[in-house]
């Protein structure tokens, strides 16, 4: 990553294009951000900065017990990733919003009771040929939470509700999804009949790739040998380089320069776990057991989710962090003229010197550039791209821009092989 421009935080939406496929191989799609040929305005970046702190404050407020509850924060057609997926038998294309951070896919389907307006026309099941309906008494309607049974058709309901208040209600089904070329057959997803909360009119509805039982990772896992990587492009004025994801063999990380770090189980399942061992700024180490004790950093202690913008650290250890940055940057500090992060700088021009800071995980150092600790919130606002959580960590997507950053399910693996994402 020998980049050494800022980025403007941008609206993290971005569209799913399958782009080559081998059999049985691996793919590999197209993450294409919605605005990358539009510069971000400050609006935009307020936006972003502040859905991150409501998706932080959403999976807190839930304690990540009731897994029920799918943790994201869903916005109006700002800050998601939109997945082209086909679906049914024959195949209706559509765009849905790929969620790293709930398992069960739904989309809106006819009768639509209450539904928000969608661009594309509305999924009716009767015209496919392998959509089915899941009984009541199936095991996959009695393992889902929050399921229901229809008692006069004998089927089974289910209930998605996030962070926002958005939520979903309808039938729990099977069936056929395509990526262009390669078809996922019997898959569950939900049939949305009831939908309303701040969903944009680009999406349809939800693709679940987060680790749990109803995930679509999960049920490709044979196919795709539970393996998956994306490599995320910084967003810059102008720039209108694609990022990637892969699947199966196309999403092996290796090579010079890769480190991994073990994947830890907790429940719920959705989410993907982390342990942070600390960081270290400039020469400065600042371990989380030497802060809070050896309960603090306890294994798992971080998730890793591509579909929040900041980094949130737990409250100490962020501001000793700040403490550390602060006497490191030779700059006058001013107020976000956003109202939203703690540190910013008087900064423009040019980038100035800012200390590297290194993310230490259990067995992997991941050494971050500029890019991935500081933004830019106006013309010369310079600003560190943590924030304090309110309880345990995540490492958000600024941290993993250029990047290429792996998961391997079944060796229980995050890998980061740090890479030119405009050219990978």
């Amino acid at each position: 990553m020998a980049r050494t421009n800022m980025i403007y935080l941008p609206c993290i939406a971005l569209l799913f294009t399958v782009i080559s496929v081998s059999d049985g191989a691996g793919f590999t799609v197209d993450l294409i951000h919605r605005d990358s040929l539009r510069p971000p305005s400050s609006v935009k970046i307020q936006d972003a900065l502040q859905r991150s702190f409501n998706r932080a404050k959403s999976l807190a407020n839930n304690d990540i017990n009731f897994p029920q509850l799918a943790s994201t924060e869903i916005v109006s057609d700002r800050g998601e990733y939109l997945m082209k997926i086909s679906l049914g038998t024959p195949a209706v294309e559509t765009l849905a919003i790929a969620d790293t951070g709930s398992d069960l896919t739904w989309i809106q389907c006819k009768p639509c009771i209450s539904c928000f307006k969608q661009n594309s026309p509305i999924f009716e099941p009767k015209g496919s040929s392998t959509y089915k309906q899941v009984s009541c008494t199936s095991a996959t309607c009695t393992a889902l939470q929050r399921s229901s049974c229809n008692s006069t058709t004998g089927t089974c309901s289910y209930t998605m509700m996030y962070g926002d208040r958005s939520y979903s209600k309808g039938d729990l089904a099977t069936e056929k999804i395509t990526l262009k070329g390669v078809s996922i057959p019997n898959v569950i997803i939900g049939c949305g009949h009831v939908d309303q909360g701040t969903f944009g009119a680009g999406a349809a509805g939800i693709v679940g790739l987060g680790g749990g039982r109803e995930s679509l990772i999960t049920q490709m896992g044979s196919s795709i040998e539970g393996k998956f990587s994306y490599c995320l492009v910084p967003f810059l004025s102008g720039n209108a380089k694609s990022s990637k994801m892969n699947f199966g063999e196309n999403a092996v990380v290796s090579g010079a320069g890769v480190v991994s770090t073990p994947i830890v189980e907790k429940t719920p399942k959705t989410f993907y776990y982390l342990t942070l061992e600390g960081l270290t700024v400039g020469k400065q180490r600042l371990d989380v057991s030497s802060l809070y004790g050896s309960n603090a950093s306890e294994e798992g202690n971080m998730i890793i989710d591509s579909g929040t913008t900041l980094t949130f650290l737990p409250s100490d250890l962020y501001y000793q962090v700040v403490t550390a940055v602060k006497s490191q940057v030779k700059l006058k500090q001013i107020s976000d003229p956003q109202g939203v992060l703690n540190l910013c700088y008087l900064s423009t021009g040019e980038v100035p010197q800012v200390p590297a800071i290194t993310a230490h995980f259990k067995g992997a150092d991941v050494k971050l550039k500029t890019v991935n600790t500081f933004i830019r919130t106006g013309d010369n606002s310079l600003c560190f791209a943590f924030a304090p959580a309110t309880s345990f960590g995540i490492y958000g997507n600024v941290a993993q821009m250029n990047f290429l950053v792996g998961y391997d399910l079944k060796k229980k693996t995050v890998s980061f092989k740090p890479t030119d994402c405009s050219k990978a």
